[in-house]
């Protein structure tokens, strides 16, 4: 006898024996066992899922001879004859073969005969959506209103090429894709039952090889046990396959996950020897990491589809979150760069490579920016877990308001860690030491800010008039500072400093060496206890920012001054009258832009005699005028007078008011009509009042900025 392949073998032969596609099996059976049958059925789904096998099971299941039901007996000579596809009253129709209008009309001339043994005439029409236009027209009356003894099994791969006509005329059952798992449990079944000796990694390369198609599976598994003499093992299937040794997509990534520069060019050198295509390999290696992904958001979720779940799961628990993340994106931009690349094996280890020099730092190596808390000091808050912040960086110097200098206690020696700072706004003091001071910590609190230079001209010094406060400020302690490490003076006289409101935000000046101010005891512990080991400046009044310990010195008074001011168009000497004032009114209707739009706006109309024309230009803007320009603007000025103007322009400054300029007087109405408003409104002058609050005039905005 002569051999027949396991997929004709192993074809079920009822519904019990099928494998999968229970929603479509549940249907069909109830119907059948109720008698509630329709005259047509159409069965979609790719290829090798179980369309033709499940027409014929329902053949045999309406002509049994023990009845109509869907448990046919498979012994009676109908049962076996369908099986062997020889019943008579099965008509089994290629319709990729007999696409003509002819080829269907010789099929239905035979419809309103009653069956020859069976009950029922099934009309099994394979790949129906081969069938051509003219052949479902004819197909549509029949397929509607068949004879009672005729029934329709229809079966496509593409079920969105048939008519409506006909998709609405039968009942349509859509037939799933096997999953890797259902088709490695029915291979080891089919294999079991044929005494071949099989290991699992090779029956799942196969269901994975097999995409979701049971007959392909089972043909793959021929081969193997061909290539394999007779014995399907997972070395044979992967090379008869081509496939990738997913152990090595493995190996890679866990050189990634090592940093092991060496392993990872080991591993990709194994690689070449298979001849892989490398586009393929990052594909799997992207698989791999989606999977990883999955496992650590939700571990029940992870299948068993390609039979390395254990190995996924380990590879969550070692790889960090943010590194499946950043490996994937890496990936993806590899695979769409790769063809760009030299060779695909260098694009592929130069992917590799880049995800080993960006791979994002550990725990204890990333680095941190600490964001500026609001209302407290990050300083007071370390200063427990850090000593030498909380000695090093004591209160700064802030001095009340004195009628005469007192002299104080020296100040004790700072150890070698403690670095000097200094506040004061007054920038015009001539620091003595060559070193830039850094910046030191203002109390959240308004209060008073001595100035000191040098204790010798400090003692030098004259008192100061106290310049009247904008609002009450309560008098602050006075704090010593010892900057460095030289011992202060016994006893230095001070000269009382010019008093300012201290700013919340971080103020930098260069202060001497040795810096003492009188001290009161009580005051001075409390001060001392809350802003031991500040390191930071509290957050200023500007926009809130995030800022590095480079940029704490940084002077929003001087930055912008020194930024770029937007150029505006000077105000005109006279507002526009009788020509001058029709061209700011025909200006927007010319519906000019770019270059040419700029001259007009620019411009003023000085003459205008019938079709003769003459503007004045402002000479600031000649670097954009050319005759080009020029002829656009004539162009632009016929198309809207509807007529044929001579345009004459001169370089001269306007006396009247250009568009330009009268769009920049509307724009600078409107900006101080916003101040004003935002200056008189009440719950800003509360926060004036309350808080010390500053309005930046330069953020404030006209709502209406159309124009």
């Amino acid at each position: 006898m002569s051999y027949q392949v396991l997929a004709r073998k192993w074809r079920p032969r009822s519904f019990r024996e099928m494998v999968g596609q229970t929603h479509v099996l549940k249907a069909l059976i109830n119907a059948l066992d109720s008698q509630r049958l329709h005259h047509a059925y159409l069965f979609t789904g790719t290829r090798g899922v179980g369309k033709t096998t499940i027409a014929r099971i329902i053949a045999k299941c309406l002509n049994c001879e023990t009845g109509i039901s869907s448990t046919p007996c498979g012994t009676c000579s109908v049962c076996r004859e369908i099986d062997e596809g020889r019943f008579v009253d099965l008509i089994e129709v290629d319709a990729a073969s007999r696409t003509k209008v002819e080829d269907t009309r010789e099929l239905l001339d035979n419809v309103q005969y009653s069956p020859t043994r069976g009950r029922f005439k099934v009309y099994l029409i394979d790949e129906v959506h081969m069938l051509s236009t003219s052949s479902f027209n004819a197909l549509l009356k029949t397929l509607e209103e068949p004879p009672p003894h005729v029934k329709f099994l229809l079966a496509t791969t593409d079920p969105q090429k048939l008519p409506v006509t006909v998709l609405s005329r039968c009942l349509q059952f859509s037939l799933k894709n096997m999953p890797p798992e259902r088709v490695v449990e029915h291979l080891s079944h089919v294999l079991s039952a044929e005494n071949v000796p099989f290991e699992d990694d090779a029956l799942w390369l196969l269901g994975r090889a097999a995409d979701g198609s049971m007959r392909d599976a089972m043909s793959l598994t021929d081969q193997a046990i061909a290539f394999g003499e007779g014995k399907v093992l997972a070395a044979d299937v992967r090379a008869m396959l081509g496939t990738l040794d997913h152990g090595q997509v493995y190996g890679v990534l866990h050189a990634l996950i090592e940093g092991d520069a060496r392993a990872l060019i080991e591993a990709v050198r194994h690689l070449a020897e298979q001849g892989p295509d490398w586009n393929g390999v990052l594909a799997e290696m992207l698989n791999v990491l989606h999977r990883v992904a999955i496992a650590q958001a939700l571990p029940d979720a992870v299948d068993n589809g390609q039979g390395d779940r254990e190995r996924v799961l380990q590879l969550a628990q070692a790889l960090p979150a943010e590194d499946v993340q950043f490996y994937y994106q890496m990936g993806l931009i590899g695979r769409r760069d790769l063809p760009l690349a030299p060779e695909p094996r260098g694009g592929f280890e130069m992917v590799l490579l880049r995800m080993l020099a960006f791979r994002p730092a550990g725990a204890d190596d990333a680095p941190r920016v600490t964001l500026k808390p609001l209302g407290i000091s990050q300083a007071t808050a370390d200063s427990r877990t850090n000593p030498v912040a909380g000695t090093a960086m004591p209160a700064p110097v802030v001095s009340a308001p004195a009628p005469a200098a007192a002299p104080v206690a020296p100040a004790p020696a700072m150890p070698a860690a403690a670095e000097p700072a200094a506040v004061a706004p007054d920038t015009s003091v001539v620091p003595a030491a060559s070193e830039p001071a850094p910046v030191a910590d203002v109390p959240v609190a308004d209060v008073p800010v001595a100035v000191v230079d040098t204790p010798e001209a400090a003692a030098s010094l004259p008192p100061e008039p106290e310049p009247e406060p904008a609002a009450p400020v309560a008098p602050a302690a006075v704090v010593d500072l010892p900057w460095d490490t030289a011992k202060a003076p016994e006893a230095v006289a001070v000269a009382q400093p010019e008093v300012v409101a201290a700013p919340s935000a971080p103020v930098v000046a260069p202060l001497a060496a040795e810096v003492v101010a009188p001290v009161t005891n009580a005051i001075v512990q409390a001060e001392a206890d809350a802003d031991a080991g500040d390191d930071e400046p509290p957050p200023g009044d500007y926009d809130y920012v995030e800022m590095d310990a480079e940029t704490l010195d940084y002077d929003f008074a001087q930055s912008e001054a020194a930024a770029p001011q937007v150029e505006e168009p000077l105000p005109a000497a006279k507002p526009a009258t009788g020509l001058a004032a029709e061209w700011l009114s025909l200006f927007p209707q010319l519906g000019l832009g770019g270059m040419t739009g700029s001259i007009a706006a620019n411009c003023t109309l000085i003459e205008a005699n019938g079709d003769d024309w003459l503007l004045h230009l402002d000479p600031a803007h000649s670097a954009l005028f050319n005759p080009t320009q020029q002829r656009r603007l004539n162009d632009a000025l016929n198309q809207q007078q509807g007529r044929s103007i001579k345009l004459r322009i001169e370089l001269c400054k306007p006396e009247q008011e250009t568009p330009a300029q009268a769009a920049a007087r509307r724009r600078a109405e409107r900006q101080r009509s916003a101040e004003a408003s935002i200056q008189a409104d009440p719950l800003v002058q509360q926060m004036i009042q309350q808080f010390a609050a500053k309005v930046r005039d330069d953020s404030i905005e006209p709502l209406d900025t159309s124009r």
